[in-house]
């Protein structure tokens, strides 16, 4: 099955039972083909998500066969530090503490701004603004300065 199939497919699923695809993966780990899927829904995803979803999910990915010959199922969550790894995920983030890496630097701040062709960060009290163009990585960063 053609991958962009495979994750429209999942996505519509997930979506019927209130989470949301974040991403989708093929890997091979030593001798194991593990088709990997990971979830995601606003309030974040706990272990008891991971194995409804995976009880659920699991006789919906064996009718549409989607990989030849044997493979694993493997849900999971994007973890806290999850890479963004859309606009639509960057998006998201607005508000957020990011890590960013360049060509040439590393800065961690709040993601206060992005439009598509910059992302501006608020750093030690300083916003920088960067070029999409030049972001090699953006993930979340775990924020230990704020008290919930």
């Amino acid at each position: 099955m053609e991958l962009t199939k495979l994750k429209s497919e999942i996505n519509t699923f997930l979506k019927s039972i209130n989470y949301s695809l974040y991403d989708l993966e093929i890997v091979k780990e030593n001798k194991d083909k593990i088709l990997r899927i990971y979830i995601d829904k606003p309030e974040g995803v706990t272990i008891n998500d991971i194995v409804e979803v995976t009880k659920l999910i699991n006789p919906f990915i064996d009718d549409l066969d989607p990989l030849q010959g044997t493979y694993l199922l493997e849900v999971s969550s994007p973890g806290a530090e999850r890479e963004l790894r859309s606009e639509a995920a960057i998006k998201h983030a607005i508000n957020h503490l990011v890590h960013v890496d360049t060509f040439n630097q590393s800065l961690e701040g709040d993601l206060i701004n992005f439009d598509g062709d910059s992302l501006t960060l608020l750093v030690n009290n300083k916003k920088i603004k960067l070029n999409y163009l030049d972001v090699n990585s953006i993930r979340l960063a775990i924020d230990f300065r704020r008290k919930k």
